[in-house]
């Protein structure tokens, strides 16, 4: 892979081409490389926001991001209403042959004097953000960013105890598909469900309870390896597998025994109860209709 070029030399780019384009108004960098002390290494994108008069021309023909580099693959959204103010916006997540990665939000001009008005940054300002370019001063009204933005919020009791039973109605539907041969929907209930809808929240709660609430997170469990204890990163680890039975089942239970652990220090640490008279329930029930499946001749049959 080749060398990501330095910061220096892509913001100058960026300016630069900014610069002699009349109708851009503004560029904003934000994300990662745009919060002091944040973690940035040669693989950090660049998350850039044009602020321009006609988003029509950026949309319709692409080839502007070709400027920074050779595309070897690019994404691009379709025109669609920004959900606060209903303008319509586009953004593209472009990676260049070099190594270099841009992600790129347009935005029509008139968003910026709206973001000011409303007085309230959306997320992806609020969590940091810096001024490259502006032709008109329409950021000058801005807030300037609080560095709030994404950190994980203290649940109370009820959402906690909500988040531990939907855990759970997973594990046997696992069972269920394992046993069918499904591997698709097994491995999307285990890797999916059960780890980024419901394992990932609690382990952000478990780092908000260990840094006091005070740090945001990075979205898809992005930086936890370096938050979180070395035991508990390879218990992580370990609640994957490959496309074996035997391996997928050990995964599920590993997988139970991590949240297990997880949410049960959130408990004591929150004041919580943990409801292990559940836990307990659904793994026994799903331990026994593994070994009925696994003897059974019909294992492979539509279970009801």
């Amino acid at each position: 892979m080749h060398a990501v070029p330095d910061v220096d030399g892509t913001i100058r780019r960026l300016l630069h081409w900014a610069g002699d384009r009349d109708e851009i108004r503004a560029m904003l960098l934000t994300s990662t490389r745009a919060v002091p002390d944040a973690p940035v290494d040669a693989l950090s994108d660049y998350d850039v926001i044009l602020s321009v008069r006609d988003i029509g021309p950026f949309a319709a023909d692409r080839r502007w991001v070709e400027t920074f580099g050779e595309v070897l693959v690019a994404y691009w959204d379709a025109t669609y209403p920004d959900e606060t103010h209903g303008l319509l916006v586009i953004g593209n997540v472009v990676q260049y042959a070099d190594g270099l990665k841009i992600d790129f939000s347009v935005w029509p001009d008139a968003m910026l004097p709206a973001i000011a008005a409303a007085g309230t940054l959306p997320p992806e300002l609020d969590a940091g953000y810096r001024v490259l370019l502006d032709k008109d001063g329409g950021t000058a009204r801005l807030a300037p960013p609080t560095f709030a933005a994404y950190r994980p919020v203290r649940p109370d009791e009820a959402t906690f105890q909500v988040a531990v039973n939907d855990f759970f109605t997973d594990v046997p539907y696992v069972a269920k598909c394992l046993l069918r041969g499904d591997l698709f929907p097994a491995k999307w209930a285990l890797d999916h469900d059960m780890k980024h809808v419901y394992l990932l929240p609690m382990l952000e709660w478990w780092i908000g309870c260990a840094e006091g609430w005070s740090k945001p997170v990075g979205a898809l469990g992005k930086g936890l390896r370096r938050r979180l204890p070395a035991d508990l990163w390879r218990e992580i680890e370990s609640s994957y597998a490959d496309g074996g039975m035997d391996q997928n089942v050990d995964a599920l239970f590993q997988t139970v025994a991590l949240y297990r652990r997880v949410a049960t220090e959130v408990a004591d640490r929150l004041g919580y109860a943990y409801p292990i008279a559940l836990d307990e329930r659904v793994t026994a029930f799903t331990q026994r209709m593994l070994d009925v499946g696994k003897r059974s001749s019909g294992a492979r049959d539509e279970p009801t």
